[in-house]
Order: structure tokens, then sequence, then C-alpha cells
């Protein structure tokens, strides 16, 4: 008989029912969409990077401003308070500081791309986002859908790829968070207690926010660069 794996670990996380790469992938569109609309009770991304860049300094300046205020804001406490009951992925049954988190990184993302000179309503940077918030995995991914990084080569690398490519390429995207989600054990964080969840979320939270800003620098070279 084969060993079950260990409680709480990635592979156990990973085989609970409805958690699959297709379901992550759900929830990071539901997510997307969310923080890309506008007229929304709190500015969706694009007005967010409006307000950066009504700030003094450069274009870097600017996104360091904006990161450091959204890697303070990604704690699980201070979410919940700071969105509306109800806001947030509904319909897909998760728990509220796990949505939480994953929206604030999504219109992070999202925010860096408009900052920098990218259609957020395009596809093609959809898909970059998602790279993004795989984090230190972005560059293998990226690797591997042969988009080379450099001033406009990323963008243009991936505007080359099809429409199937690219649901595959998200799903590859789903699959790394979903083992993330296991590793930092966010997929088990509904079942903790309320103050403990809180509190060890907050800290993985902050962590997995400072690495995904990082690679969006990084993977969202500027366009607006000659």
């Amino acid at each position: 008989m084969q060993d079950e794996p260990p409680a709480g670990s990635a592979a156990a996380d990973a085989s609970k029912p409805g958690m699959t790469p297709d379901f992550v992938l759900q929830i990071l569109d539901f997510a997307y969409a969310k923080a890309i609309t506008e007229g929304n009770p709190i500015p969706c991304a694009q007005e967010l990077a409006a307000t950066y860049l009504k700030k003094e300094g450069d274009l870097e300046k600017k996104i360091d401003s904006l990161i450091s205020w959204q890697i303070a804001q990604c704690t699980t406490s201070g979410i919940l308070l700071g969105l509306p009951p109800g806001f947030l992925f509904a319909p897909l049954t998760i728990p509220a500081n796990i949505s939480s988190v994953i929206y604030m990184q999504v219109r992070m993302v999202a925010a860096i791309a408009h900052m920098r000179g990218y259609d957020v309503k395009d596809e093609q940077v959809k898909t970059l986002c998602y790279i993004c918030l795989t984090g230190a995995a972005a560059g293998g991914i990226i690797g591997k859908a042969g988009i080379v990084l450099g001033k406009k080569m990323a963008y243009a690398g991936v505007q080359r790829i099809s429409v199937e490519v690219l649901k595959r390429i998200n799903l590859i995207v789903g699959a790394r968070l979903l083992t993330k989600f296991g590793q930092t054990g966010l997929v088990s964080f509904g079942k903790m207690l309320p103050l403990a969840g809180g509190v060890i979320g907050g800290i993985v939270d902050y962590k997995s926010t400072k690495t995904i800003a990082a690679t969006a620098r990084e993977v969202l070279v500027a366009q607006t660069q000659a």
C-alpha cells in the first residue's frame, strides 16, 4: 500500500478535492478581472498606478513607493480590514485571507505593468503578470516559453506566443502556485485559529509579496524606454 503524503505537505494540499492548477487559475482570473476593472469600491490597478505616477521623482522611484506601500499592506489582518465585505471570490469559496492577499498581489503587479507602459487588458500582459506571481520560478517559466528578458523583449516575446500556448503557460503558473501554496501552508490557513492564522499568514504574505514585487520589476521591463 502506498503511503499517504504527510498532512500539511505540498503533495497533501495539492491532492485536496478542488485544489487543482485549473482552480488556481480561476482564482487568478477572477482576481485579475477585479484588479483591472474600474468602478469597484477600491481603486483598480490603473487608478492605483495613476496615483503613484503623480508623485515626485523618476519612474523607478515611483514604483518603489508603490511597492513599499503594497508590501506594508499585504498582511492578512491589514488586508481584511481594508477590503469591503464580500468583495472577493464569493463564487470560489476560498478563505478570505487567501483571496485578499492574492487580489492585492495581483493588483500590485498589474499596477507596476501599467506604470511601465503595458496594456493590462491585453491577454499577453495578463500572462506576464501571472508569471510574476511565481516569484523565483518565473525565470524557468519564461525560459521554457522562449521569452527573452531585456528592453521591450519580454512583452515582444510573449506577443508572439499563440493563445493556446498562453493557456498552457497559465496552467503551468497555476501548478507552480498550487505547489507554492502547499509549501507555505497557505492552502491550510483557513483551518487555523484566526489569531494564529493572521500572525503566521502575515509573515508569509510579507515575504511572498516582496519576492513578487522584485520579480515584477525584472520581468515587466519598461515599454517606454528606447
